[in-house]
């Protein structure tokens, strides 16, 4: 089907349906949306449907369940880890590059809490008229959590290794007393006087939030397009973009402005700024991290993760962040515990079965030259260090990719179906016409999704009989144009599936644009996730240079 095409049935019941939840669109939306090729999802989703039966039980009525992880709670000193270097410009130390690395140097009294948010506010005051990284800066309320941090560890009390480490959340995230905007014009007075419990975590952890973070409107595009707060830009290359949602999240961290950040990821929204701004992005596992407090995009799909430097500080915030939350059914009421992440991070790779993808089901190549080069350096590294490498086809991917699109096209229309109707103007062009195109799906659409998300999670989750993780290229190619949306066909299916995954930086291009490398794991074993990850990033940095 030409981009610019989809069949007259769609059309029509694209504008009917329009018309009868009361939106008001004109034939412009309708011409922008066959330009843009959104219909060419619901083409495709219809396809799949004609290909299911219709006696599956619907996926949101199986209580889907993983293996369990060793319940390990201690949290000793972590050793040292390869530090991710940070872009071209910041005037990071390398001993503070990590939360790891800093971390120590706080609890040994070497650096204080004030004088390193002093450094990244300082930073972020330097660089962010330039990188656009920032939706709100909290430079008084970081200075008196920074003082109440210093002071309580001369006191000897001493909360881990977030204890008064600069950190950033996305501007989707509740803040008691500061705007969440979520990228939207529309937001933008939305005052909370609650935390989220992610930033509730945070700052039970003694973490220091700097700031909140730039974002696409509303999470709903997988680039910095934002039209009401521009883009934000690539620290590598300030022509290129971030990738969305969690632009700003990604730029701050690569860029030495804060030490972690969270992000969101509903299609790849952490792990593709993560990749394209060469840091490490997690996606745990579906109900691992509350998202209470958080504006959603589609609750199904929704994830929270965090965004770092090193495979070692991601597991030192999933570690902080994790757990049941009774405010959020999403989260398990007695989940597989997190293990200490040196339990798991240091364990070696030795007989792990690395499933390597030839074949997602789309009929197209999975990448460039460039960063399939560097995807196969990545697993290379796994490979010496004792793995076993299992080329395997998952043509299911093709098929999620579309339903992942489709659920999230509902659920975010049922959330934003009032502003529709009351505030259709103040959504931006891009946006609005996605939202729109949610309603060209057909009646029964949303538990017929469901019956196929079903019947491919049953059968992906036997690829785990054969292998221990799986592998793809994190982007099929490096940073685009700035305000350019990126590719959410490796990252999606994941989130449908609701698996970890993580991106973890394994190179660049001939012109240093970063590249990343994907690990998809068991439902609640990142564990293994972030085993994998850290033995390429030693692997990488201790590797000859060419």
């Amino acid at each position: 089907m030409d981009k610019a095409q989809a069949p007259e049935p769609i059309v029509e019941r694209l504008r009917s349906n329009l018309r009868a939840a009361g939106i008001r669109f004109t034939e412009a939306d309708i011409q922008g949306i066959l330009e843009q090729g959104f219909l060419r999802t619901v083409a495709a989703f219809e396809a799949i449907l004609e290909r299911t039966p219709v006696k599956p039980i619907p996926d949101y009525l199986d209580f889907w369940e993983g293996p369990a992880s060793e319940d390990v709670r201690a949290r000793p000193e972590p050793p040292g880890s390869a530090e991710q270097g940070v872009a071209q410009g910041t005037d990071t130390d390398r001993r503070d590059a990590t939360i790891g690395a800093i971390a120590e140097r706080i609890r040994r009294r070497e650096v204080s809490p004030v004088e390193l948010t002093e450094r990244a506010l300082a930073r972020i005051a330097e660089r962010d008229p330039i990188l656009n990284a920032f939706q709100l800066v909290l430079a008084e309320p970081a200075r008196t959590a920074a003082r109440h941090a210093e002071r309580e560890i001369a006191a000897g009390i001493y909360r881990g290794p977030l204890h008064g480490v600069p950190i950033a959340v996305k501007d989707l995230l509740a803040m008691a007393g500061t705007p969440t905007t979520a990228g939207s014009k529309i937001l933008a007075g939305w005052v909370t006087d609650f935390d989220a419990t992610a930033v509730e975590r945070l700052v039970s952890a003694g973490a220091v939030i700097v700031g909140k973070t730039r974002l696409s409107e509303f999470a709903y595009s997988p680039g910095s397009n934002n039209p009401h707060y521009g883009p934000t830009r690539n620290p590598h290359d300030l022509e290129r973009d971030t990738g969305g949602s969690s632009s700003g999240s990604a730029a701050a961290v690569a860029d030495g402005l804060v030490y972690g950040a969270l992000g969101t990821d509903t299609g790849g929204s952490i792990r593709i700024p993560a990749a394209l701004c060469g840091i490490v992005g997690l996606k745990p596992t579906y109900g691992r991290i509350s998202l209470h407090g958080v504006v959603p995009l589609a609750w199904s799909l929704d994830h929270l993760g965090p965004m770092t430097r090193s495979v070692a500080d991601a597991a030192l915030m999933l570690a902080a962040l994790a757990g049941p939350d009774p405010r959020d059914p999403r989260t398990r009421r007695a989940p597989p515990p997190v293990p200490s992440w040196l339990d798991g991070i240091g364990g070696g790779v030795k007989g792990l079965r690395i499933g390597v993808l030839r074949n997602d089901g789309s009929g197209g190549v999975t990448g460039t030259p460039a960063a399939l080069d560097a995807w196969h350096a990545g697993l290379a590294v796994l490979e010496r260090a004792g793995a076993e490498l299992v080329e395997i086809a998952v043509p299911e991917l093709a098929d999620l990719w579309i339903l992942n699109s489709a659920i999230l096209a509902a659920e975010a229309a049922a959330y934003h179906e009032p502003m529709l109707r009351a505030r259709p103007t103040d959504f931006g062009p891009f946006v609005f016409q996605r939202l729109l195109t949610s309603y060209a799906y057909g009646p029964g659409a949303f538990v017929r999704a469901q019956q196929a998300r079903a019947a491919l999670r049953h059968r992906c989750a036997a690829l785990f009989e054969h292998i221990d993780l799986l592998s793809t290229p994190a982007q099929p190619d490096a940073a685009p144009s700035l305000g350019t949306p990126a590719w959410t066909r490796l990252t999606g299916p994941f989130n449908i599936l609701g698996w970890p995954a993580i991106s973890v930086p394994v190179g660049t291009t001939a012109d240093g644009l970063p590249l990343g490398l994907q690990l998809i794991g068991r439902p609640w074993d990142e564990a293994t996730v972030l085993r994998a990850a850290w033995a390429i990033e030693t692997g990488l940095a201790h590797a000859p240079r060419r």
